[in-house]
């Protein structure tokens, strides 16, 4: 299946997926990860999109025949309709008769732990009750393209874990192509098979979980994923800052482009005294935060020379032994092998 999406201006991308792959669309606030799913969708929005569904031409289709499982941010249940009938909805819009339609939709309201509210409206349904019964209308017609906007963002963290648990049961076993927008690390990991990264309107990254969490090719998802990030400009030696500091890098590009350089945590050592050894950066800087995360410490150390400011994790028998607090003077170094460049 190859999608392309375009809208006037700003919004033009194209990305193949397989029947059976789950992708989840990642991006900042304005990137264009909603227009995309509206576009597919052919709901109103200033974008278009063709896409070879199962041999047809979406963009050749009206919303309702384009064979497409919706859920957009909210939900939005009908809210003269209990849930049963919620999630029959399009089971009836396809032809279907309301006995076969309604039976359909208890099975999925059963899969996904909700039957015994098949009764209720949605003014009686809890949010995580609530995204369940969305969730059972987009899978029961058996969509070849399933859209998700954000279908956990409403759910406090206990739903949103048992709701995450289920939605990953049953995407391992639909055999269409699912797209689902989220801004949580542990959905794009734990339910997709790639990450599509968009921003600004065009696709930037897309590859598998593991590889765009170790090799992220934008400022936003380094830093959405813990990374130190650093723009600047290719050079000889790895990225020129604006005020002339320069990071050095094992692989570098070719000179005068726009680049970001990724740092991660681990990867940033954190001295009392001038480091020696093969590091070939090293900067000095003061400890501006030290925050506990996980089982280790993450240590912010800022810089008044025109180096960028760094964090570190170290673990917290170092932390005691640096005696790492706010204001201590610290040098950080990082190898160069640990400094990954990618054009922006």
């Amino acid at each position: 299946m190859t999608l392309r999406v375009r809208a006037a201006g700003w919004l033009d991308l194209e990305f193949a997926a397989e029947p059976g792959q789950t992708l989840a669309v990642v991006g900042p606030n304005g990137a264009g990860k909603t227009t995309l799913l509206r576009a597919l969708a052919g709901l109103p929005a200033a974008a278009t999109a063709a896409a070879d569904l199962a041999g047809r031409d979406l963009s050749a289709l009206p919303p309702h025949r384009r064979g497409i499982g919706w859920m957009p941010q909210s939900g939005v249940l009908f809210p003269h309709l209990d849930a049963v009938d919620n999630a029959a909805y399009g089971l009836r819009a396809n032809g279907r008769s309301r006995r076969e339609a309604r039976a359909a939709a208890m099975q999925w309201l059963t899969r996904l732990g909700v039957a015994q509210l098949a009764g209720r409206k949605p003014h009686a349904l809890s949010g995580g009750e609530a995204q369940r019964v969305a969730l059972a209308r987009a899978f029961a017609t058996g969509p070849a393209l399933l859209l998700l906007d954000e279908p956990l963002s409403a759910l406090d963290t206990t739903a949103r874990s048992s709701t995450r648990s289920l939605l990953r049961k049953h995407l391992s076993s639909y055999d269409g192509v699912c797209l689902f927008v989220t801004h949580d690390v542990v959905e794009a990991v734990a339910l997709a098979d790639r990450v599509l990264v968009l921003d600004s309107g065009r696709l930037v990254q897309d590859a598998a979980p593991a590889d765009v969490t170790r090799t992220p090719r934008s400022r936003w998802v380094a830093e959405l994923f813990g990374w130190n990030a650093i723009t600047g400009t290719s050079s000889t030696h790895g990225l020129s800052l604006p005020d002339g500091f320069e990071v050095v890098a094992a692989d570098v590009l070719p000179g005068g482009t726009d680049a970001l350089a990724c740092i991660a945590p681990h990867a940033v050592a954190v001295h009392r005294e001038r480091p020696g050894g093969s590091a070939r950066n090293a900067w000095p800087g003061r400890v501006r935060e030290v925050v506990p995360s996980g089982s280790r410490l993450r240590v912010l150390v800022a810089s008044d020379t025109g180096a960028p400011d760094l964090v570190a994790e170290v673990t917290p028998e170092a932390g005691a032994e640096l005696r790492l607090v706010e204001g201590t003077p610290v040098w950080v170094s990082v190898k160069a092998t640990e400094v990954t460049l990618s054009a922006l």
